[in-house]
């Protein structure tokens, strides 16, 4: 397995999220991508970058009380990433692996309480 991106998350409250995003902007970050997750949430995540090349996502959640702070980990095997972090004493926050069409990922909760949102990015194989 290898770690192919490395970068903070930061779970805000939806009603917060674009004051958060706003504030990142204004330190020289711009918007990159934007995600609707799945599995009947509303969850909105955007990803920044600034020159840089420094990363941050910031997630909106509606039921979320107060902001966390979690390690976005990217990696090129995600049920070899998975597999080492539980064999760790790591736990599945929500107990359910999502999946789109796009990625794999899970929240990942250490014994200590400190969180990766572990994500497999899936790269459409071209067409011949």
């Amino acid at each position: 397995m290898k770690v192919t991106g490395f970068s903070p998350l930061i779970v805000t409250d939806a009603a917060d999220a674009e004051n958060t995003i706003e504030l990142f902007e204004q330190l020289g970050f711009e918007r990159r991508h934007k995600h609707i997750r799945l599995d009947g949430r509303d969850i909105n995540n955007v990803t920044m970058k600034d020159a840089e090349g420094h990363y941050i996502d910031i997630a909106s959640v509606p039921v979320k009380p107060l902001d966390s702070t979690i390690i976005r980990m990217n990696v090129d095997n995600f049920e070899e990433a998975y597999e080492l972090l539980t064999s760790r004493g790591f736990v599945c926050g929500s107990n359910s692996i999502i999946e789109t069409p796009s990625s794999i990922s899970a929240l990942m909760i250490s014994p200590t309480g400190f969180k990766f949102d572990l994500c497999q990015h899936i790269r459409k194989k071209a067409e011949n």
